[in-house]
């Protein structure tokens, strides 16, 4: 495993403080590996209610978020097109996904179809 990509089933798993997810984290970060999402994931799981978000707050500060700008974005949607489904934000998730990396999902079914229609060998772990 290369890297940990999270939805935000993951994050919303750290909010709630779910043990598994954050020792699965902790885990990886002490052994060095890149822990990544994509700004829309946030958005997904970010309520910005003030001291409410703690958890998931020092989580964002301690890992990667990327853009998903135009290009991403077109790509995304034609992931949709290829693979015959509707959720562009989890499309861009199944592209920020690497040789080698797992993603962390709480939808396994649909992330492994976009995943495998893309043809990257990333593991596809329920959260």
């Amino acid at each position: 495993m290369s890297a940990l990509v999270l939805d935000a089933a993951a994050l919303i798993a750290v909010e709630r403080n779910d043990r598994a997810m954050l020792a699965r984290l902790r885990i990886a970060m002490s052994e060095g590996l890149s822990v990544r999402t994509h700004a829309m994931i946030v958005a997904q799981g970010w309520r910005g209610m003030a001291g409410r978000q703690a958890n998931l707050a020092r989580l964002l500060d301690a890992i990667e978020v990327t853009a998903v700008d135009e290009s991403r974005g077109r790509a995304a949607g034609e992931l949709c097109g290829d693979a015959a489904t509707s959720d562009p934000i989890d499309a861009a998730l199944a592209l920020e996904a690497r040789p080698g990396d797992w993603i962390l999902t709480g939808d396994p079914a649909d992330m492994h179809h976009l995943v495998e229609t893309l043809g990257t060998s990333v593991s596809v772990v329920p959260v």
